[in-house]
């Protein structure tokens, strides 16, 4: 009675329609979502070897795993982000009426070097401004920055678990990801038109691409965050938490932590504390060639990720989705990236 035509084409527009309904419904949720999906990827071996243990019961596995999600990640993470809010803080007040370093004995100490002093005493008898000035500038500038940070970490925890109900609804998506988001993830691949050979392949591709952010780019930027904070809490530089914070942001730049640890070298070196100023550097030296070993062995060498990508997504992602960007936001660029180079791939082995 009706064409073939009129059939497939009230098919999409019907399937248009709920999809946008389904899209504004969902909107919302997009935090808790997204956590959840976070979560769900990484607790996934967890998943799969408990299940295992349990003959293949998921529902108790994933119970198991779900009790234990607010203990063993939630609470720290709320706890980090409150202690990174009042060292923030700390560091903010600190720093009123005073400098990070003495910045006119500092160029007194460059001008007594045989190899840059008559370079920096032209400097300071030619420059249009002085050091006090440009001490100024510095401390408050670096001020600001701090006391905008302040600010945003009074809402950091919340936007780690999101409100109370969207803590509740991210469990409650967690269970479900857990137990079912396998057999989920089979059906919707169902729909991707390929050769099933050319979609296991694709698949196959993305999953290493995801393995490689999350568990290579964002694990490694963690960890050298951590020994990051670590090393400034051992050399007694303030709020180790804080420049723990930036050191990881800092990771997904070209140039790492570097730009947070080398800083610090400069300052213990010219405080006079050399002891320091020595193992913060061959402290920093390791970390650097953490980057180098770590983020292979995580990322188990499957795919290759685009520095590029990761640092865009990071940024982006954040700016987009909040915390959640910091995951999503490369994984999502990684994405495209891993396609393009997949189409380039298949039309080669086509020709």
């Amino acid at each position: 009675m009706y064409s073939t035509f009129y059939r497939r084409s009230f098919l999409v527009a019907t399937i248009a329609i709920l999809a946008w309904a389904v899209f504004a419904i969902s909107q919302p949720l997009w935090t808790p979502l997204g956590w959840a999906a976070v979560l769900a990827f990484l607790l996934n071996p967890l998943q799969e070897r408990l299940t295992a243990r349990l003959k293949g019961r998921q529902t108790i596995s994933a119970s198991i795993l779900l009790a234990s999600t607010p203990i063993f990640v939630i609470t720290p993470l709320v706890l980090v982000a409150t202690a990174f809010a009042r060292q923030l803080v700390n560091l903010v007040n600190d720093l009123k009426g005073r400098s990070l370093l003495p910045f006119p004995e500092l160029l007194e100490r460059l001008g007594g070097y045989p190899a840059i002093g008559p370079a920096v005493r032209w400097l300071r008898e030619a420059a249009p401004i002085n050091a006090e000035q440009v001490k100024e500038w510095g401390v408050g500038g670096f001020q600001t920055t701090l006391k905008s940070a302040a600010t945003m970490s009074g809402t950091l925890a919340l936007g780690v678990v999101g409100s109370l109900v969207g803590f509740f609804v991210m469990l409650f998506l967690l269970f479900f990801f857990l137990r079912d988001g396998r057999m989920v993830l089979e059906h919707l691949t169902r729909f991707i038109p390929m050769e099933p050979g050319t979609k296991a392949k694709l698949l196959t591709y993305l999953g290493d691409v995801t393995r490689a952010v999350v568990f290579g780019s964002t694990t490694t930027a963690l960890i050298q965050g951590a020994f990051v904070g670590i090393g400034f809490a051992i050399v007694g530089l303030p709020s180790p938490l804080v420049f723990a914070v930036l050191g990881t942001i800092a990771s997904f730049l070209p140039v790492g932590s570097a730009v947070v640890l080398v800083p610090a070298i400069l300052y213990l070196a010219f405080a006079g504390r050399w002891g320091a100023a020595i193992f913060l550097a061959i402290w920093s030296a390791g970390v650097g060639l953490m980057d180098n070993f770590l983020r292979p062995f995580l990322a188990a060498q499957r795919a290759e990720v685009s520095t590029l990508a990761v640092f865009v997504g990071a940024i982006g992602g954040v700016s987009a989705y909040g915390m959640l960007g910091l995951i999503v936001g490369p994984v999502l660029l990684s994405f495209l990236v891993a396609l393009v180079r997949f189409a380039q791939t298949s039309l080669k082995q086509n020709d």
